[in-house]
C-alpha cells in the first residue's frame, strides 16, 4: 500500500464513531490514573478543596432539598398504598427506610451532584481552558491535574457523601409526616420499624454509592472541562455532555453497586 492511501486509511479510520468513541474512552482511563497517581502525593491544595467543596455546596444544598422532598414523598406515599390495600399500613416505616436509604438517597445525591455540581465544574473549567489559562499554568510548570482536578474531584466526592445523609434525613422525616399525619401509620411502629430491614450495613452501602457518585461525577467534568474546544460555544457543549455522561456513568454504577450488595447481604 502506498503512503498515500496509507494517509488515506488513517484518516478514514479516525472519523469511524467507534474509533473516536474508544480513543475518547482510553483518554478518559488515562486522565482518571493520572488523578488518581497524583491525589495521594504530599502537594495536594487543600485551600481549592476548601474553595470547591464550599461552591459545590453552595450551588448543591437547596437543589438536593428541594429534589428530595417530592422524590421521597411521592415513592413513600405509593408504597404506603400498597400497605394500605394489604392491611400493614404500620409497616410504612421499613418501607420508607428501604426505599430511602438503599435506593431515593444516592439517586437524588446522584441527580444534584451530577446536575448541579459538576456542571458548575464542567463550566469553570471550560473557561479556563478557552481563554488559556490551562495552557499559561502548564508553560509555567504547574500541573494543572495537581492544582485544579484532584481538590474538585475529592470536593465532589465528599460533597456527594454529605448530601445522601442529608437527603435520607429529608426523606425519612417527610415519610412520618404523610404516613403518620396522612395515611394512618402509628407513630411509635413507624420510628421502631425504620431498622426492621435496613441496617447500619446498607447506609455504609448507601454512602458508598454516594462516594462513588461524586468520583464519578467529578472526573467526568473535570475530563470535559479541560478538553473543551471552540470558544463559548465548545464549553456549553461540554456542560451538556457532562450532565449525559455524568448520568449513564452513575446509572450504571448504581446498577453494579445495588446488585453486588445485594448479592453480598443475602449471602452472608
Amino acid at each position: 500500500m502506498t503512503p498515500e492511501r496509507q494517509r488515506i486509511a488513517a484518516e478514514a479510520l479516525q472519523s469511524n464513531a467507534i474509533f473516536k468513541a474508544l480513543a475518547s474512552f482510553g483518554d478518559f482511563y488515562d486522565f482518571v490514573v493520572s488523578v488518581f497517581r497524583k491525589g495521594f502525593t504530599r502537594r495536594f491544595q487543600f485551600r481549592e478543596f476548601v474553595s470547591q467543596a464550599w461552591f459545590i455546596t453552595t450551588v448543591s444544598f437547596w437543589p438536593a432539598l428541594l429534589v428530595a422532598i417530592p422524590f421521597c414523598v411521592v415513592i413513600i406515599f405509593q408504597v404506603n398504598q400498597l400497605l394500605i390495600e394489604i392491611g400493614a399500613v404500620d409497616l410504612a416505616g421499613a418501607g420508607a427506610a428501604v426505599a430511602v436509604v438503599r435506593e431515593i438517597g444516592p439517586i437524588v445525591s446522584v441527580l444534584v451532584v451530577a446536575g448541579a455540581g459538576a456542571t458548575a465544574i464542567c463550566a469553570d473549567l471550560g473557561s479556563r481552558k478557552i481563554r488559556e489559562e490551562i495552557d499559561a499554568m502548564t508553560t509555567l510548570g504547574i500541573d494543572p491535574v495537581q492544582r485544579l482536578v484532584v481538590p474538585r474531584v475529592v470536593a465532589s466526592t465528599l460533597v456527594g457523601i454529605a448530601l445522601n445523609g442529608l437527603v435520607t434525613v429529608v426523606g425519612l422525616v417527610g415519610g412520618y409526616f404523610f404516613s403518620v399525619v396522612l395515611q394512618g401509620a402509628t407513630p411509635g411502629l413507624y420510628l421502631n420499624d425504620l431498622t426492621l430491614l435496613v441496617g447500619l450495613s446498607d447506609f455504609i452501602a448507601a454512602e458508598a454509592k454516594a462516594a462513588v457518585f461524586g468520583l464519578l461525577a467529578g472526573l467526568t467534568a473535570c475530563y470535559l472541562g479541560l478538553n473543551a474546544k471552540g470558544g463559548p460555544k465548545g464549553v456549553g457543549e461540554a456542560v451538556n455532555q457532562t450532565v449525559v455522561f455524568a448520568f449513564m456513568l452513575l446509572f450504571a454504577a448504581n446498577s453494579v453497586i445495588s446488585t453486588l450488595f445485594l448479592q453480598l447481604k443475602s449471602g452472608a
